[in-house]
């Protein structure tokens, strides 16, 4: 072997030892980096959603013949399981049980698993330092303290007590409005100065991930509460609109980035007492997370695919809730609504309130009820026609079966009197309205209510063969 070829070699050799000390000592470097960033980040919200997500789906796919546990252990892991998968498909629904199975599960995780404390909470929402906490933490705060001590009226009674359902004026409009605002928030938050324990925190930190990983976003908790509705998409400018705006005018779109003009994913609209009151201080923050919440909302009992042939769905939630979902290109941006009725307190005097002739108009309404009268109860949307339908019920007489044909379940007729014979039809994909009124004729119905929007000419509207009808 020549001298050449022995310096040949030494030199690969130093080559090679030279290459792998590099890249030991690359990975090293990477690893402390890695440690030092996943060690800042660690309590943030984002990463122990990650976990949450990571640990429920661990849980929910775990194979347990393979353990080897007792027969005992099995039957209860099983049962376990089971019920886990059922409350998470549920809550999606908008199961109130649900979904508190579910939170209560995730406090576990994140307190005994996960290893969150007082200390580093914090990390997640600065809770101790109200100058870096965003309307959104506020709120949660607020709702969360309100619904500790007034349930699912929480909402109402913050309205009421700040007459937050008044017209106003936003800077930059020339015409007054119903909006709750970012500093309105801020300022109830000051006024309040609420307390919160260490178990408080984990509460709002919880419903927060859950929010975002089962619920619906930002309106979740909204959603909940004893109110007219809610809506989502129906402001603000789409998605659509901005890419054009950005190929002309650059100084309009930068306006956008830097939300001073609202987009259709910054849309949060509630129905209050008649009124349409839009929440300015909530955001889904991306038109993925809108577009996320109007495919979850509706899909109770399997109506079917929301797709771009079929651009529209409505449907009912597990609470008897209205749902209506669109989407482009049917509408020109992703939207929802979400209307509640309050069965259980639905009277004629309720719903009169006590307005100048209220007592002569519910005798006259409960005269033409009891004598089986043709009645049509018309109006704007939202103005009251469902609640009202449902009060004037109350005065048909027992003895009458009562049939209902709606385009969706609505009236949930049975709750209020689970002791009548009251039987409701609804249209489908596959038996119309009119196919529904020609099988009612044939069940024995005494009373006859048909609810829907008639798109008939006038002269047809009164082109009915049963009596009795509402």
């Amino acid at each position: 072997m020549s001298i050449f070829d022995i310096i040949l070699m030494v030199a690969v050799v130093a080559l090679a030892i030279f290459v792998v000390y590099y890249y030991i000592k690359k990975k090293k470097e990477e690893k402390v980096e890695e440690t030092i960033n996943v060690d800042d980040k660690t309590y943030t919200l984002d990463m122990m959603k990650d976990f949450v997500k990571k640990r429920l789906n661990e849980i929910t796919k775990v194979n347990l013949y393979d353990i080897g546990l007792s027969e005992e252990e099995l039957k209860r892991r099983k049962n376990k399981k089971y019920e886990l998968k059922k409350a998470l498909k549920g809550c999606t629904y908008g199961d109130v049980n649900d979904k508190k199975y579910v939170k209560e599960l995730i406090y576990d995780i994140l307190e005994k698993e996960y290893g969150v404390t007082e200390t580093n909470i914090s990390k997640a929402i600065p809770f101790d330092i109200p100058s870096l906490l965003t309307a959104q933490d506020k709120f949660d705060i607020l709702i969360y303290a309100y619904k500790k001590e007034f349930g699912y009226e929480a909402l109402t009674e913050m309205i009421k007590k700040y007459h937050l359902a008044e017209l106003k004026y936003v800077a930059g409009e020339t015409k007054p409005s119903y909006v709750i605002t970012d500093e309105e928030i801020s300022d109830i938050y000051e006024k309040e100065n609420v307390t919160l324990s260490f178990q408080d925190k984990l509460a709002v930190v919880v419903q927060r991930i859950y929010q975002h990983y089962k619920g619906y976003s930002s309106i979740d908790e909204v959603r909940d509460m004893n109110i007219d509705g809610i809506s989502g998409g129906v402001s603000g400018l789409p998605e659509s609109f901005l890419s054009q705006v950005a190929q002309t005018d650059g100084d309009y779109l930068s306006q956008v980035s830097e939300h001073k003009v609202p987009r259709a994913c910054d849309s949060i609209w509630i129905f209050f007492q008649g009124k349409s009151i839009r929440l300015a201080f909530l955001s889904f923050g991306t038109e993925a997370e809108l577009k996320r919440v109007c495919q979850n909302i509706y899909k109770y009992n399997n109506p079917g695919q929301l797709s771009d042939t079929n651009g529209y769905k409505i449907n009912e939630m597990k609470d008897g809730s209205r749902v209506v979902v669109v989407r482009p290109s049917f509408s020109e941006t992703w939207a929802f609504f979400v209307r509640k009725f309050d069965v259980k307190r639905s009277t004629l005097e309720q719903w009169f309130k006590g307005e100048p002739g209220s007592d002569e108009s519910i005798e006259l309404l409960k005269f033409l009820v009891k004598g089986a009268r043709i009645i049509s109860i018309t109006g704007e949307q939202g103005c009251g026609k469902t609640t009202m339908l449902m009060g004037m019920i109350e005065n048909i007489y027992e003895t009458m079966n009562i049939r209902v044909q709606e385009t969706a379940f609505e009236l949930h007729l049975r709750r209020i009197y689970p002791t009548r014979n009251i039987l409701t039809f609804r249209e489908t994909d596959t038996v119309s309205g009119q196919e529904g009124l020609d099988v009612q004729k044939k069940t024995d119905g005494s009373v006859n209510i048909i609810r829907r929007g008639c798109n008939r000419p006038r002269s047809r509207m009164d082109d009915t063969s049963c009596s009795g009808c509402i």
